[in-house]
């Protein structure tokens, strides 16, 4: 699909409608049983989700975040990443420097957090700091001073994962991201030396680090695949006058061009609501940034309550997430566009329009309908209102039209379409997504 910066009529006459969210959406803090710093967030659907932090706390919701409460834990350390493949099986790293050997301290539950056992990483002064699970057996975790490493049994031993010869190779990993078992990317690099990203495209057996020249000043800390071609991450310097930069590649990771946006801090996180929607939190400086479009420019906006914000989550358009110091847990709340009636001298039989099915899986039909000859324009909108798709735009005899839309590439959540016939609107609508 190609996307198309259009904010169409109807989404226009929006902004003369008292008490709708913007386009963007908003924040709102949730109320959470502690004060402990938060680092690490993991959402397996739009309901459960945990979050990680300070003196191992754990907290967890089963309502889309807007309810947590506290999991027992069986370590004291700081929890700095947690992952987990299914409601019931998760994965969390505590740093241990408090008694030798130093190194992480791995945590596992196959009950959803009602129960976690803790051990050891084989191996000291290694720091885990995310994971990432395929199922019950097959994961990687990255870390530092370096570590890319990969497990078959289920965390209990760990094989270092070869690495290409570039003079990047050898960084701390920060985030891992992978878009199957065979193409994956994990990102990091050394604060005021250089960021790296490295890929995979065979399962972890090789990666490769990105090209020296193509490499930002400063860590990549974020990290969003959209497809087998396009990647996306974040990072930035607040010291030097870099400020928030982003990096992207649209060849699989082979080239990678790296924008500083005119925003001072670093992008801790990255990931995307929509298509063309994108949030991430700038940390200690209270503030989030967003895109409407894909990325290419970004807008400011503060946080709730000045809260410090570093991680932030998106497992459907509709339902967000982000954590961060004090105890912070924000949830988002998406723009609320309501039906807009056609006008009086509107209400004819011109025509109309349907979806079929309508919640949609994977693929739909409209049933487009118009008593007379006319020109007809069809379109789908995603919810902060960027065109989608024109799937009619022509002049059509009287008659019914069964025009397929196929939404499989598109995230879960809800869109709309508008009809118009002769320059009128005649029909708009939702369109539900579901996978």
């Amino acid at each position: 699909m190609k996307l198309r910066s259009f904010i169409p009529s109807f989404l226009i006459l929006l902004f003369f409608i008292p008490n709708f969210g913007l386009a963007q959406g908003t924040w709102e803090r949730i109320d959470v049983p502690t004060t402990q710093n938060l680092q690490s967030v993991s959402f397996t659907d739009s309901l459960f989700g945990w979050a990680v932090g300070d003196s191992g706390t754990i907290i967890h919701t089963a309502d889309g975040g807007k309810n947590w409460g506290l999991q027992d834990s069986p370590v004291m350390n700081d929890l700095v990443a947690v992952f987990f493949l299914d409601r019931n099986q998760g994965w969390a790293s505590a740093i241990n420097f408090t008694t030798p050997p130093y190194g992480s301290i791995l945590l596992k539950t196959i009950n959803g957090g009602a129960d976690w056992t803790s051990f050891p990483y084989p191996e000291e002064n290694i720091f885990v700091t995310c994971i990432h699970f395929f199922d019950s057996l097959t994961g990687w975790m990255g870390g530092k001073p370096h570590a890319l490493v990969k497990t078959t049994d289920g965390g209990t031993s760990w094989t270092q994962a070869a690495i290409d010869t570039s003079t990047l190779a050898f960084f701390p990993v920060l985030k891992l991201a992978f878009l199957n078992e065979e193409v994956g990317f994990a990102c990091g690099g050394m604060f005021d030396i250089a960021g790296v990203i490295w890929r995979t495209d065979n399962g972890g057996d090789l990666w490769y680090a990105i090209d020296p020249s193509q490499a930002p000043a400063d860590e990549v800390r974020g990290l969003h695949i959209f497809d087998e071609l396009n990647v996306m991450g974040s990072g930035g310097d607040p010291d030097y006058g870099y400020g928030v930069g982003m990096i992207r590649s649209n060849d699989g990771g082979i080239n990678w061009d790296y924008q500083e946006i005119g925003v001072q801090g670093i992008a801790f996180d990255l990931d995307f609501r929509t298509l063309s929607q994108a949030w991430a939190p700038l940390g200690p400086l209270s503030k989030l940034i967003y895109s409407l479009d894909g990325g290419s420019s970004w807008t400011e906006m503060d946080s709730p309550d000045s809260t410090a914000i570093f991680a932030i989550t998106f497992p459907d358009s509709l339902h967000g997430s982000a954590i961060g110091y004090n105890g912070a847990v924000l949830k988002y709340k998406p723009p609320v566009y309501p039906a807009i009636p056609p006008q009086p001298d509107q209400l004819d039989d011109w025509g109309s329009c349907q979806l079929y099915p309508n919640p949609m899986v994977s693929g739909s039909r409209f049933k487009v309908q118009n008593s007379r000859r006319g020109f007809i324009m069809l379109k789908v909108y995603d919810p902060s209102g960027i065109e989608l798709v024109t799937l009619l735009n022509r002049e059509s005899p009287a008659g019914v039209q069964m025009v397929p839309f196929d939404g499989r590439d598109l995230p879960a959540g809800i869109y709309f379409y508008q009809l118009q016939m002769d320059g009128i609107i005649r029909a708009t609508g939702k369109i539900v997504v579901t996978h």
